[in-house]
């Protein structure tokens, strides 16, 4: 049995991954609200998952089992009513004896029951998202396993590997990353209790960034962009909301003219740079003495032996700006289908049941049986997840703000005496207008600048609400005199709003 509760510990260490148990030191986005019901998922892994198992185990077996005794039992009496010599060297009696002997053999099978989950779920689960390919064997990184693709008939098919899925690019992301180090399991384990009452909130923030791949500009070698730290004020001590001083590590993005060797390699070397930046810094900082505790905890991984918390998270942060991922479109759908399928290829050969004798057959069957009622809960709860993350992602968002773009002809010049004095729009078109090597330009403008160059485009941005609120309000049918709308928004959100 010892070896059956470790195949046990495997698999739930692998689900806790899939339920995104292991990073509960991350507080940000889908990882916020996941730990919310921490717990509850917590208590289905360890408590209800194990009582499934167990009831499962149970019942089968010992309806195998005393299906089995009762048999031996009949053909032993029947043996003895024929006046055997030895009723238990008769056949049918042995053979009723290894079918029950068989029977209560139960502890392999759960073994390898635990065994198939776990070769079930990690064959599909990869870097935090479920591939929907339909794998033959497990990809590894020296070979790479074939996968059937769902075919229909058509003459032609067009078929991509995540064709079942939304594509997340989250490259560049470049959104505040906040967590907590004295969630980690490593301080936990060094520290125990020692900031239980005390958050330590830590946020890694760009505070410059150099433009990126968009449209028909694309990244060469020397426009690819690195998180560099920011040597004015890498770090510093802020405010936070909650009133307690909160930890922040400044980063930029942009080029590196620096830059030697494998990009891959200069990421690490700059990453190194700046958690030695931070570590020379952080003792030196006013109020940061338990964030010095708290990030120089070891982490170690077996590629890096010296590791820190501080390391883990610099590592994490920029992963999160630079890794794409997936939702998949029905998972529980999905994995239904392959369940079945690994079934039939993996658990229920065909060679091993046509060769093997009735008490083995059933064997398999009682497997098969607690495996696939095992594996349907699991996948309803997975399911759960990604369905939830699935209706977060095709939740239609909120505009929180509009703005119109509108020619100074198309405005009343009543409204004239307050745009001229407003310096922010006056800024704005010396910038984008050169409006300042015109020979009647004067600062701040005057009204019959505004009426002499009426092409001019206002930004309502740049004023009120108030002025706004009467801007629009004196422009009648204003929808259909609007020729454009430009959104700031990533495609999918955007044409979902639209259509």
């Amino acid at each position: 049995m010892p070896n059956v509760e470790k195949q046990r510990d495997r698999l739930i260490s692998l689900l806790k991954e899939l339920f995104q148990l292991d990073q509960p030191d991350l507080d940000f986005g889908f990882y916020r609200i996941m730990h919310a019901k921490a717990g509850q998922v917590t208590k289905f892994l360890e408590e209800d998952l194990l009582g499934i198992i167990r009831n499962a185990f149970g019942e089968v077996d010992g309806a195998r089992v005393e299906k089995a005794k009762a048999a031996y039992e009949a053909a032993r009496k029947q043996a003895e009513e024929f006046g055997a010599p030895d009723p238990d060297a008769a056949p049918k009696v042995k053979e009723a004896k290894a079918a029950w002997d068989a029977a209560k053999d139960s502890g392999s099978n759960e073994g390898d029951v635990y065994d198939h989950l776990y070769r079930f779920f990690e064959r599909y689960y990869d870097n935090g998202d479920f591939m929907s390919r339909r794998y033959f064997a497990r990809e590894t990184d020296g070979k790479a396993a074939p996968y059937a693709v769902p075919y229909d008939g058509r003459e032609v098919y067009l078929h991509w590997a995540n064709r079942d899925q939304y594509y997340i690019k989250t490259s560049e992301y470049l959104t505040n990353f906040t967590f907590d180090p004295t969630q980690a399991k490593e301080f936990k384990d060094k520290h125990g209790a020692l900031f239980e009452q005390k958050p330590l909130k830590v946020h890694c923030r760009i505070v410059s960034a150099s433009e990126g791949e968009h449209n028909n500009v694309k990244t060469s070698e020397q426009t690819e962009r690195y998180f560099i730290i920011h040597e004015p004020e890498p770090v510093k001590i802020e405010t936070g909301d909650t009133g307690e001083p909160e930890l922040v590590i400044q980063f930029q993005y942009r080029p590196d003219p620096e830059k030697t060797g494998q990009e891959g390699t200069w990421r690490k070397t700059r990453l190194a740079e700046a958690a030695a930046k931070v570590k020379a810094l952080l003792p030196k900082l006013d109020g940061a003495g338990d964030y010095v505790t708290a990030l120089m905890t070891p982490a170690p991984t077996e590629a890096e032996k010296d590791r820190t918390l501080l390391e883990k998270y610099l590592t994490q942060y920029t992963g999160r700006n630079t890794m794409d991922y997936f939702i998949h479109k029905d998972l529980g759908g999905f994995l239904r289908r392959e369940l079945d399928f690994y079934i039939k290829n993996e658990v229920m050969r065909l060679d091993d049941i046509e060769s093997a004798d009735a008490p083995r057959v059933e064997a398999y069957l009682a497997k098969v049986k607690v495996l696939r009622r095992i594996a349907q809960h699991l996948i309803d709860f997975l399911a759960q997840l990604e369905d939830f993350q699935k209706r977060l992602w095709l939740k239609k968002k909120f505009v929180v703000d509009t703005q119109y773009c509108i020619t100074l002809d198309r405005i009343p010049e009543e409204f004239y005496p307050e745009i001229a004095a407003n310096e922010a729009q006056r800024e704005e078109w010396v910038r984008l207008f050169a409006i300042d090597v015109l020979d009647e330009y004067t600062a701040p403008l005057t009204t019959d600048f505004l009426q002499r160059n009426s092409a001019l485009l206002l930004d309502t941005r740049f004023f009120d609400a108030q002025f706004r609120e009467g801007l629009l309000a004196e422009i009648e049918a204003i929808e259909a005199e609007t020729v454009g709308v430009l959104m700031n928004t990533e495609n999918f959100q955007g044409l979902s709003l639209v259509f």
